[in-house]
């Protein structure tokens, strides 16, 4: 690697994460900053709680069951889970949501049914949840695709007249979700150029856990990637991204400011990938384990957990409950999982459109009587017989 040039480091300093936005430390402190605050009660960071034991609940389950043959790949969450809850809760009931394919906590709060999420991992289908009813579009594999999708959406929801009318309920914008590794795409630049040049309502969400699959985030960028921003013209924050009230926080604002009119905000979620990049991945084999400790102890739940136990507002009663509604859904999720089957062929013509034509109805009913030609008759028990 060329040597950096005078006055730049290749890798994040100390003095970088005094540009964090905190609220809640890791070890569970509440601390104040001088522009975001979060105004929630007790109640309400105990659901935060409940959302990200449970997200994390499902993907321990979808990863036991990906080593166990059932599903093709699955790529964790572990660690992520204040970033996806937090920005998650800061949605109205108009935003809209495009996803890479690791926002399965976001998912969970905007109502997609978790099997769902497994169906597409076990290749039985492209993504089953109903993308408007939920406004959690289908999961994007080509990586970076997505932030294009939602700037494009975003300048539609702005000529459709659902920006800045000041109306709760009628104004929306858009969350694009993407990593670290997305920045470096095309794609992603592009969607950067569209978004500031149309002043699209759309929130930029990059979850930064620190690794691009086996690069780290040293060789993508000599700068924050917050700081990218003001080269597209619009403002960029970074949060810590273990810290669900921060998140909160800075998401309420960003998607506030969109939907007035404001334009976008890239929000980069300073935060760690605990797990492999996917199934198919060992992180063992690019990373220390002392840097993966450093970061355990940062764990998104537990600093919530300790919060809540220092006030004491939420009884052990709680905690139980929340245990036992964790091992139902892993329950319920494993058993739905298992009974999942591959669809026929012919299922293909079914989901092409809204509503099937003639056309492919004809296509359909000529690949069954094709697929039937090749009808074998039964083996006899000694081996003879037609095949």
């Amino acid at each position: 690697m060329p040597t950096p040039a005078k006055g730049l480091s290749l890798s994040p300093t100390p003095a970088d994460e005094t540009d964090l936005v905190q609220l809640l430390t890791p070890e569970g402190e509440r601390v104040e900053h001088p522009d975001y605050a979060f105004t929630g009660d007790d109640e309400e960071v105990a659901g935060y709680l409940r959302d990200m034991v449970l997200g994390r609940r499902i993907d321990t389950e979808a990863t036991a069951l990906q080593r166990q043959g059932e599903l093709g790949l699955w790529a964790s969450l572990l660690g992520q889970e204040a970033a996806q809850v937090g920005s998650a809760r800061a949605l109205g009931p108009n935003d809209v949501v495009f996803p890479t394919y690791r926002e399965h906590a976001v998912g969970f709060c905007m109502g997609v049914d978790p099997i769902d999420l497994l169906g597409l991992f076990r290749g039985v289908d492209m993504g089953g949840w109903d993308a408007e009813a939920t406004r959690f579009r289908i999961y994007t594999l080509v990586i970076g695709a997505q932030t294009l999708h939602a700037t494009g959406y975003a300048m539609g929801l702005e000529r459709d007249g659902l920006v800045g009318n000041g109306t709760p309920e009628q104004d929306a914008a858009v969350v694009a979700y993407f990593g670290d590794g997305a920045t470096s795409q095309g794609d992603v630049n592009e969607a950067f150029v569209f978004a500031s040049s149309y002043n699209a309502p759309v929130v930029f969400f990059c979850q930064n856990n620190q690794w691009a699959i086996s690069e780290p985030m040293t060789r993508q960028s000599r700068i924050p990637l917050y700081r990218r921003a003001s080269g597209f013209g619009f403002p960029g924050v970074r949060v810590d991204g273990n810290d669900v009230l921060a998140v909160k926080a800075v998401t309420d604002a960003a998607l506030e400011r969109a939907r007035n009119g404001g334009g976008p905000t890239l929000v980069e979620a300073y935060t760690y990938r605990m797990g492999a990049h996917t199934t198919s991945d060992d992180p063992s084999k690019y990373r220390l384990a002392d840097e993966l400790e450093k970061w355990r102890l940062r764990d998104p739940i537990e600093r919530v957990r300790a919060l809540l136990r220092t006030s004491g507002s939420v009884g052990e009663q709680f905690y139980t409950d929340l245990a036992a509604e964790a091992d139902d859904l892993a329950a319920d999720l494993r058993r739905r999982c298992l009974e999942l089957t591959a669809p026929g062929l012919d299922g293909m013509f079914e989901h092409v459109h809204a509503e099937q034509t003639e056309y492919l109805a004809a296509q359909q009913q000529a690949y069954r009587e094709y697929a039937d030609s090749f009808q074998m008759e039964p083996v006899a028990a000694d081996g003879g017989g037609a095949r």
